[in-house]
């Protein structure tokens, strides 16, 4: 039996967006559970399709846990310098009032940076083995998205990440870092770990892990886990998250084993199979009027809905989730039976439910956020439906979670649906929709703000996907972020530019 101490902390920074992340955004029950401590953890992540939830379900039930504290800031600005202390203080002080303890497993995100610290992930685990010393293993698991560090690699002992994109499979990844946790209890700490850097940056929109060539990655990284004899305990290909301005963003392969000679090769055949591949990432991307005019073509033949994602304004990757882009080129085009989803404007949506349903509002709908490029919709609107913004989501993305987006408005404007919600959330489930009296399957065009996890709940009835290029904090092209930090000679995007240390070469 084992005292296994068990906690999280998730933010994926993007740090071109103005503000920050602060405390109360981590604190808060939105479209992930709230900042959990001790008990908390038991009552709220079961089920809740996080990483955590997965260890808790796969773990041998002679272990005794040891709850800290798990906390997900999703993604969105830098994370103040006061919310970082206050949430890692808090985990490195329930460690320390839990000790002794054999092992533990921390639910990580590998994206974050604050104000203060650029890689935040090795800062938390820079503390935590300071606290516990060099004997006692630490397993973490990672998102797809994580820009690892050497540091890091070294500071963990094992590191599961997430092999889909649409994130589906957290949970698996949480059994996966319980396995590999069971494993070091058993055999002992690793005595060997790596990393290897790969040279160009991939945007978002090419590392879905449906198509290739990201599906064949994800596959080679399974079959390379394990190794010969059994040496490899973790081998990890992360494929990066371009919005982050620090030394190492990009993507990763990470293994943990014990034998350095196979770690090394697992790697080395990794990292070169991804490298091969570099000029096969590639995704058609159109402009808002295009990709509008496409859809309603589309349309008049098309038995489903046409799905466009609105890639720039993807909260999951920072964006402010309100810009207005897309809505302006539906109703300038005479869009029939077209929806977006899911607009953020907590002013808009107090207006609705004090007009109340059926009423007319004229407002300024989206557009306040800041983003360079977008401005809001103002316009006369009917308020079609009115919703509390709590309800349970059932898709293979977001499925098991319980979301509270505060209070949210169907509001029309000639043959334009939008789902306004009070607080920012991707669309990632149909049930964002159906909240609201929508059936997704059943509408023309689909606007969806998010970049690629729509795909999990969506694809399957889509007549076609197309991607748009409307303003937004996510510039989906590395070569338009103003790095300043990124390590020279990296390539911008596959087969781009490389990055001179000042400006796009």
């Amino acid at each position: 039996m084992a005292r296994i101490a068990i906690g999280g902390f998730m933010h994926e920074t993007n740090c071109f967006v103005p503000g920050v992340t602060d405390y109360d955004y981590f604190a808060e029950h939105r479209d992930r559970p709230p900042l959990c401590r001790g008990q908390e953890i038991f009552d709220w992540l079961p089920g809740a399709g996080m990483g955590l939830s997965g260890f808790l379900d796969a773990i041998g039930k002679e272990h005794e846990l040891l709850p800290l504290v798990w906390t997900s800031g999703g993604a969105g600005a830098l994370v103040s310098r006061d919310a970082f202390e206050r949430c890692c203080g808090e985990i490195v002080g329930a460690l320390s009032r839990a000790m002794p303890v054999d092992a533990i497993y921390l639910d990580l995100h590998g994206a974050c940076t604050t104000e203060e610290f650029e890689d935040g992930e090795s800062e938390l685990l820079r503390r935590i083995r300071s606290s516990v010393g060099p004997d006692i293993p630490i397993v973490v698991s990672h998102d797809y998205h994580a820009n690892v560090t050497p540091e890091t690699a070294e500071l963990c002992d094992a590191l599961c990440g997430y092999y889909t994109y649409p994130h589906i499979d957290r949970p698996e990844t949480g059994a996966r870092a319980a396995v590999a946790l069971e494993t070091i209890l058993e055999r002992g700490l690793p005595s060997a770990k790596t990393i290897r850097k790969i040279p160009f940056l991939i945007p978002l929109t090419f590392q879905c892990t449906m198509i290739e060539p990201s599906r064949g990655i994800v596959e080679a990284s399974k079959i390379g886990e394990g190794g010969p004899g059994g040496n490899i305990i973790t081998l990890a290909y992360l494929a990066g998250f371009p919005p982050s301005d620090q030394f190492w963003c990009g993507p990763s392969v990470v293994c943990h084993g014990y034998d350095q000679d196979a770690v090394d090769a697992a790697a080395d055949t990794l990292a070169a199979k991804i490298e091969s591949l570099e000029s096969a990432f590639a995704t058609p991307e159109l402009e808002p009027d295009k990709a509008v005019k496409e859809a309603m073509e589309i349309a008049k033949t098309a038995s489903r809905p046409v799905v466009i994602a609105d890639t720039q304004d993807n909260p999951g990757a920072g964006g402010t989730c309100d810009t207005a882009g897309m809505l302006k080129a539906l109703v300038e085009n005479d869009a029939g039976g077209a929806v977006v989803g899911i607009l953020s404007d907590a002013a808009a949506a107090e207006a609705a439910h004090a007009a109340g349903e059926n009423a007319e509002i004229e407002i300024e709908l989206g557009g306040k956020g800041g983003i360079v490029g977008d401005t809001p919709f103002r316009g006369k609107f009917t308020v079609a439906k009115l919703g509390n913004g709590k309800f349970h989501c059932t898709g293979p993305y977001q499925g098991g979670r319980d979301m509270d987006l505060g209070k949210m408005a169907l509001l029309r404007i000639g043959g334009v649906s939008i789902v306004t919600a009070s607080k920012r959330c991707q669309a990632g489930d149909k049930e964002q929709f159906r909240h609201l009296g929508i059936e997704p399957e059943q509408q023309k065009i689909l606007v969806l703000k998010s970049t690629v996890h729509f795909r999990a709940d969506f694809q399957s009835i889509a007549e076609e996907v197309l991607v748009a290029l409307a303003p937004g904090g996510h510039i989906s092209d590395p070569r338009r972020y103003p790095y300043e930090k990124l390590r020279p000679g990296i390539r911008l995007t596959p087969l781009g530019p490389e990055w001179d240390g000042v400006n796009i070469s």
